[in-house]
């Protein structure tokens, strides 16, 4: 959590950010989330109630460090529309980033009314904007495999590690880079690890061949001397635990080298890539991939389902016969 953001907020909200962190076990990711969302909101709601037109700057200086219950009380359903409506046309905020503001501020107001901070809850009813069903973006075979040869340098046996277990098990960012190199278990075949996802959830991830080679050709190399964070498994060149931003760096770059830029590839895409072609092989039921991707709803999982079901409309359509007869 930025505890940097803390210090800008007032202590109802900082008690609310606390709660979800410490009750609710919501990530770090989604905690600095909702102290921006909620900052913004109520600093919106200060500044909008004395002056029709304001700058970014203007708003970023409005100090609610001292808002109170009395305040809370009075903000409407009316005011969160305002402030959504303000979102998408003055900040220009997608559907999914006003979505996100929508549960921040259901989320206050809830904890707010069983604390007995509002009388009433005005957000019961707060609708999120609809989101559009748009199919995840991934590497077929062959280009993920263009992909992994396209690996090389120093770090090329731990860049081509870090590809490998992507493509192979779904990690997403943050699991991968909090790997550590004893919590990996071997049998005589196999080979699994236990990590810890959204939610602080833990999950076993078992790894294929494919993984555990890559592995061990990177840990024949892994430094050993001088080394910071000596349970990490991938380190930085600095000897500490490689961190998210090089690792999106690694995989932007490999990816321009191996001509797939420009394509709306990324780190998230490669989770995609190993969900969906896991599912495609048919050997995976989706109740199964829900639990290797570490899901907690079956309506996230069911997306690959859906790429399945475009590839086989296309092929019927790709028949040759398609047309035949249709003719007037």
């Amino acid at each position: 959590m930025n505890y940097n953001y803390l210090s800008t907020l007032p202590q109802t909200v900082v008690q609310f950010i606390y709660y979800q962190s410490n009750v609710k076990n919501k990530s770090e990711l989604t905690l600095n989330e909702y102290c921006l969302d909620l900052r913004l909101f109520l600093r919106y709601l200060v500044i909008s109630s004395e002056k029709k037109k304001f700058s970014d700057e203007e708003l970023d200086a409005v100090d609610i460090t001292r808002l109170g219950a009395d305040f809370y009380k009075n903000i409407s359903l009316n005011d969160a529309y305002r402030f959504l409506s303000y979102c998408k046309e003055i900040r220009g905020n997608k559907e999914r980033a006003r979505a996100r503001k929508s549960s921040a501020i259901r989320s206050f107001f809830k904890y707010l009314k069983v604390n007995d901070i509002i009388d009433d809850n005005p957000m019961i009813s707060l609708d999120s904007p609809k989101l559009k069903k748009s199919l995840p973006k991934y590497l077929t075979v062959e280009q993920a495999q263009r992909l992994l040869m396209s690996v090389e340098g120093p770090n090329k046996e731990r860049d081509y590690c870090i590809l490998t277990l992507f493509m192979n098990c779904g990690f997403r960012l943050s699991e991968l880079v909090s790997i550590n190199y004893n919590a990996i278990k071997y049998t005589e075949d196999s080979a699994s690890v236990v990590i810890t996802g959204k939610g602080n959830k833990e999950r076993t991830v078992y790894l294929n061949k494919a993984c555990i080679l890559a592995i061990k050709r990177y840990m024949n190399v892994r430094p050993k001397d001088g080394v910071k964070d000596k349970d990490a498994l991938f380190l930085s060149n600095r000897l500490t635990r490689i961190s998210t931003k090089t690792v999106q760096h690694l995989v932007d770059t490999y990816i321009e080298k191996a001509g797939l830029g420009g394509q709306g590839f990324s780190v998230h895409k490669l989770r995609h890539t190993a969900a969906t072609l896991m599912y495609q092989t048919g050997k995976v039921d989706v109740l199964e991939l829900k639990e290797l991707l570490g899901h907690e709803s079956l309506n996230t999982t069911q997306i690959y389902t859906h790429i399945v079901n475009e590839k086989v409309k296309d092929a019927v359509n790709s028949n040759p016969l398609s047309d035949f007869g249709t003719d007037e």
